[in-house]
């Protein structure tokens, strides 16, 4: 299934502004709350600066092109990212795996992501799944930011209250402002009370650095056959639906192929993986981001422009934004998240035939199982399908013209 361009009415400067925030924070919220896990696993694996910067450069680089292009392409916020199950899984991986071997592992998973998005099957796939299925995955997803807006009040009260205060006097003033005013106030108090200490930063340029990969039958089955089963069922899979699930239509294969080819040409300086993004791409895609869904693909080149410049300068501005406290992340993200919660809670009950399997689908992927080492977004969205399956005694049937839309959602 193509995409059919959305026609380009006029912006004008409010337009911009709104869609250009939720492209900084869906950003700032990556750096900040995942992107620690990339330096721990290069500590692991006992690289130096220079190699650090060259995988801060190669994935912030392929991040912010892919992004960029795919959302000028389809005029639909494409968000992409590095995938931050796979970092996580690197942490353990690379403590036994060596360098070389790793890229060349690497470069195996990307170069089976270009494979399965040429092949078409990946959005088969995703065309069987109920609506009703994948709102209450993305609830259960997303549930645990929406939790952290309000759990940091327990070590933050004052940051936190004020965040949420002043959230809901903005929202009932001007609900188009509500995420930037909370962000721009919390930038404020951060800094009117020393709480961002940005004194040892020095501003260098990030310099790639080629390595030579080396293919190992070790390092294809226990680094780049997890990378690609962890990748595929933590990001694409739940990334995808949450595209659909908020209207929007370009079809899964160019956005698999695309990310794949980038991370393939990216991989020999560093990158492991980078894929659609799931919870961060709810910022960008939802009402946050713009009342109109065809204004919100600037958010994906605000994204993509914000991603490249922190590619260029390194592991500098990547500090920039791991600077800010957690608890400011934490609920700077639930709170921008609340609306897209809400809707696929919505989007979960609306269909009586799917309400039971839904919540069951939203259930299980808020537990977050983790099993096989792999993340609680498959084994809900399995446990969801099952449910659904058992109910209801086939999957439903869907048309070339593509998914029914959940409750209350737009193209």
């Amino acid at each position: 299934m193509t995409n059919n361009p959305v026609s380009r009415p006029s912006i004008h400067l409010n337009d911009l502004m709104h869609p250009v925030v939720a492209g900084l924070i869906s950003v700032i919220v990556n750096y900040g709350g995942t992107f620690i896990l990339v330096f721990q696993a290069a500590r692991i694996a006992g690289l130096g600066p220079d190699l650090t910067a060259s995988w801060v450069w190669s994935v912030s680089i392929g991040v912010g092109l892919t992004g960029f292009i795919l959302s000028l392409r389809y005029r639909e916020p494409i968000i992409t990212a590095w995938s931050t199950p796979a970092a996580a899984f690197l942490v353990t991986a690379l403590a036994t795996t060596p360098y070389a071997e790793a890229i060349g592992a690497y470069m195996i998973s990307a170069a089976a992501f270009v494979l399965l998005g040429i092949s078409g099957y990946f959005e088969k796939v995703i065309r069987l799944i109920p609506p009703g299925i994948a709102s209450g995955l993305l609830a259960g997803i997303l549930l645990q930011f929406g939790i952290g807006a309000f759990g940091g009040a327990t070590i933050d009260p004052l940051l936190v209250g004020l965040l949420i205060v002043a959230y809901l006097l903005i929202k009932r003033v001007s609900a188009r402002y509500a995420v930037v005013g909370i962000l721009s106030l919390g930038l404020i108090f951060l800094v009117t009370q020393n709480r961002v200490d940005l004194s040892g930063l020095q501003l260098q340029f990030a310099a790639p650095i080629f390595t030579m990969p080396v293919f190992s039958v070790n390092a294809l089955l226990s680094v780049a056959l997890p990378l690609f089963l962890i990748t595929l069922t933590g990001q694409y899979m739940p990334g995808m639906l949450l595209l659909r699930n908020d209207g929007f239509r370009t079809s899964a294969n160019p956005i698999v192929t695309a990310t794949g080819l980038g991370s393939l040409l990216m991989a020999p300086f560093g990158s492991h993986a980078f894929n659609i993004a799931a919870i961060t791409a709810a910022i960008a895609t939802g009402r946050e981001a713009h009342e109109e869904p065809s204004k919100r693909w600037i958010a994906g080149l605000a994204a993509g422009s914000f991603y490249i410049l922190v590619g260029i300068f390194g592991v500098t501005l990547a500090a920039v934004f791991m600077a800010f406290p957690a608890t400011f992340i934490t609920t700077l993200a639930g709170l921008a998240l609340l609306g897209t919660i809400g809707g696929s809670l919505a989007g979960a009950m609306a269909d009586p035939a799917s309400r039971e399997a839904a919540l069951i689908t939203f259930l299980a992927s808020a537990a977050n199982i983790n099993l096989l080492g792999i993340g609680g977004a498959f084994w809900g969205l399995v446990i969801g399908l099952v449910a659904y399956l058992i109910l209801n005694g086939r999957l439903p049937r869907r048309s070339g013209a593509g998914r029914a839309l959940p409750a209350g959602m737009v193209k």
